[in-house]
């Protein structure tokens, strides 16, 4: 997919981290996003703790959302959040859904919709997850998910249920 390098898009990106000083790790990941290349970052949410989603031998997760404005095509975007996560220690040979250093996802990027077997936007799991819809309704509760709706929709759609989440900030 060849996007316009004049085009610039927001990108709203999911952080969590549950090793390591957590919060401190959400910090240096929201610095990092700062430093993109042909992006601006924007804002970034506050601090939420949840319980873990997946194994629940594991230390609660620290989450939040930040979105950026970026020219940077999809792929290019995925592999620069991946530098960010591997600068901070992130290992891939780990349990699905198990503790993390850092873990960045790409939630959404404006009205672009990929679905290819290396990277899906918007995020396949952005409906059924509380700790990533309340920080993003932190920074755009009327944004439209394109195929889901506004936040506002998914989180009056989901309520409660999820992990346990507490805002932090």
């Amino acid at each position: 997919m060849k996007l316009r390098r004049d085009h610039w898009r927001p990108a709203y990106v999911g952080i969590g981290s549950n090793l390591d000083e957590p919060a401190t790790r959400v910090r240096k990941a929201f610095a990092a996003l700062q430093a993109l290349p042909d992006s601006g970052f924007a804002r970034c949410s506050p601090l939420y703790r949840s319980a873990p989603m997946g194994p629940s031998d594991q230390p609660d997760f620290v989450n939040a959302a930040a979105v950026i404005l970026t020219r940077l095509e999809p792929h290019d975007l995925m592999r620069s959040l991946q530098a960010i996560e591997n600068a901070q220690g992130r290992r891939r040979d780990t349990a699905r859904w198990g503790p993390r250093v850092l873990d960045l996802d790409l939630l959404v990027l404006g009205s672009l919709v990929v679905d290819e077997p290396d990277l899906r936007v918007p995020h396949p799991g952005i409906a059924e997850r509380n700790f990533v819809l309340f920080p993003l309704a932190d920074l755009a509760p009327n944004m439209h998910v394109p195929g889901h709706g506004s936040v506002q929709k998914l989180l009056a759609e989901i309520g409660t249920a999820g992990p346990r989440l507490e805002r932090l900030e």
